[in-house]
């Protein structure tokens, strides 16, 4: 009997009819864009600098969609704010794309497929596996956030900016995330009994 691959949350929830489940598919994504620019106006107030929610959101929805959806929602995202929709935490327009945070935008997209990927292979429903997962998304996402402000700001300001302030707080959302999806699964398997 041949195994048939995992499938992340989303697509085993989906409709089994192909017109209904892309039109849930499209309306993921949307919501989950909005989610995400949502989640970076939220700030929670920690020390040295207030932190958003948004890779929490990020990886929630990454864990829950699968790498294509999650990566259709962090593109879908993209464009918003490059359209001068205010989706980032302090505006919109192409210009944000030249500012401090570049980095960490493309580290959002390769994170959340890091995320998806893992989910499409049955690691979403494993809190630990997942946090492992969301730990090396979490890596990605201050490295590459990190590398800009030292391209843009000097090599010194990398760490003390890019990184320090962020350690924390993203741990923590990566381990929350890692509970969310998992939850998910046994609630969404309650009802399948």
């Amino acid at each position: 009997m041949a195994t048939v691959p995992a499938r992340s949350l989303a697509q085993s929830l989906a409709p089994t009819d192909a017109a209904a489940r892309y039109a849930t598919y499209g309306a993921l994504v949307l919501f989950g864009s909005l989610l995400i620019a949502v989640a970076g106006k939220v700030t929670v107030p920690f020390w040295p600098v207030p932190a958003t929610l948004q890779t929490l959101a990020i990886f929630v929805i990454a864990a829950a969609f699968g790498r294509k959806l999650a990566l259709a929602t962090l593109a879908a995202y993209l464009v918003e704010g490059a359209a001068g929709l205010p989706v980032f935490t302090n505006g919109g327009g192409l210009a944000y794309f030249a500012g401090p945070t570049t980095g960490y935008l493309a580290g959002f997209v390769i994170a959340a497929g890091l995320t998806g990927w893992a989910a499409d292979r049955g690691l979403d429903r494993n809190a630990f596996k997942l946090f492992a997962v969301n730990l090396a998304g979490t890596a990605i996402i201050l490295l590459l956030g990190a590398a800009w402000i030292a391209i843009a700001f000097g090599p010194e300001k990398a760490l003390a900016w890019g990184v320090g302030p962020f350690i924390a707080t993203d741990v923590i959302k990566a381990a929350l995330a890692a509970a969310v999806v998992p939850a998910g699964w046994q609630i969404a398997n309650l009802f399948r009994r």
